[in-house]
């Protein structure tokens, strides 16, 4: 993209504090007092809140004077009723802010439910179109700290949460400012136990927040920088988690990196989001691993108007050939060497709605980052390539 001096303007945030490294779980009561917590809620998913990481943080805070309530009915998609219940909870239980851990579904709703703790309109009246985040009562708005547990949507650093209208079956990206959390704790300890296909699911997914990101069009040095290195660090680290859990350096890095995959996506996303979010809310598939697959299908559509950007991140990256095919050949290489299918069929994805994904698809927020136009049929062809595995 040639350089226009006259777009050299933005407003640009990047506030997050972060509380980075092995064992700083145990800092999780420092961390809620420091958000006038008194009496917190902590938002996981099940198989989170089954994990003894849940027991000890909940006892740790019990024992540092901050009794601590525990709610986990939440979908791997995260749904509106998930966030009702998650309210519902908070309110009986006398909560003052909301401890969101886990990975992308477990924070997605940790953060709606503190957004909803305090309003009184449907979570559907917050979606992030146009000014619908002055309609939230700001006051409402629960404290939030944050640890992940996983390396991959980067929520954690987010203002947004992505919940699905069950009514519609659509994603809906949930916006407000103070959804951001006031802490974050990442601690590489909790995401030893992460498997590999999960562990590389969501390392690709940070890389293609980090990847869209650089592509996407507009003036936004600051979250460029941050998605070059970001790339650069999951080129490393991710094959060494995904090859041995216990590589607590790997392990930190990838941490890292999904947090500063988040962080540039305030540039913008594109197509790859767009359809794996209306995949994910007809068919229930995991967003990560969705991401994973999409990702060169969505690059060959991209190539006209992304081709000259691709140089500069050859050489971040190492490759020992410039251009966007040697930038093709490496993602295909680091996806087949890290277990990502070549396609969606072998999600069990059928192609018989592809109409429907390129309509949900066109209409995602998303799509307005897509470094070339992108229309409902477009989108739809794109799903079909990556439903038959056609570049």
């Amino acid at each position: 993209m040639a350089f226009d001096p006259v777009k050299v303007s933005g407003n640009w945030n990047y506030p997050t504090k972060m509380i980075v490294g092995p064992g700083r779980i145990a800092e999780l009561g420092d961390a809620c007092r420091s958000q006038g917590m008194a009496r917190p809620l902590l938002v996981t998913d099940p198989g989170i809140a089954a994990l003894p990481m849940v027991a000890d943080a909940v006892a740790a805070n019990e024992a540092a004077g901050l009794p601590t309530g525990l709610f986990s009915d939440i979908k791997g998609n995260p749904i509106g009723r998930n966030v009702e219940d998650g309210v519902r909870a908070y309110r009986e239980g006398g909560h003052d802010g909301v401890i969101a851990f886990g990975g992308g579904s477990g924070l997605d709703a940790a953060k709606a439910v503190a957004l909803m703790a305090g309003q009184d309109r449907p979570i559907w009246d917050f979606e992030d179109v146009g000014d619908n985040w002055t309609r939230v009562n700001e006051a409402g708005v629960a404290p939030i700290v944050a640890v992940p547990t996983t390396a991959g949507t980067g929520s954690e650093v987010g203002r947004a949460s992505v919940i699905t209208n069950e009514q519609t079956h659509q994603k809906k990206i949930i916006f407000h400012p103070k959804m951001l959390p006031g802490v974050v704790i990442s601690d590489a300890e909790l995401t030893v136990g992460l498997p590999p296909h999960i562990t590389a699911a969501t390392g690709i997914d940070a890389f293609v927040h980090c990847f869209e990101a650089w592509c996407a069009p507009g003036y936004h040095p600051m979250a460029e920088g941050i998605a070059l290195e970001g790339m650069r660090l999951i080129k490393e680290f991710l094959p060494r988690a995904y090859h041995d859990g216990g590589d607590i350096e790997a392990r930190g890095q990838m941490l890292v990196a999904a947090s500063m995959g988040a962080t540039a996506f305030q540039k913008g996303l594109g197509g790859v989001h767009s359809i794996a979010h209306a995949v994910g809310a007809m068919y229930d598939t995991h967003h990560g691993l969705t991401n994973a697959v999409l990702l060169p299908y969505v690059m060959q559509f991209n190539r006209p108007a992304t081709e000259e950007r691709m140089d500069l991140l050859c050489r971040v990256l190492g490759l020992k050939d410039a251009g966007y095919g040697a930038v093709l050949e490496w993602v295909m290489q680091f996806r087949g060497d890290l277990g990502i299918p070549d396609t969606l069929a072998h999600m069990d994805v059928p192609e018989d709605r592809a109409g429907d994904v390129g309509k949900l698809a066109e209409s995602d927020p998303s799509t307005g980052g897509n470094p070339r136009p992108m229309n409902a049929a477009d989108m739809e062809a794109v799903f079909l390539n990556a439903v038959h595995g056609r570049l």
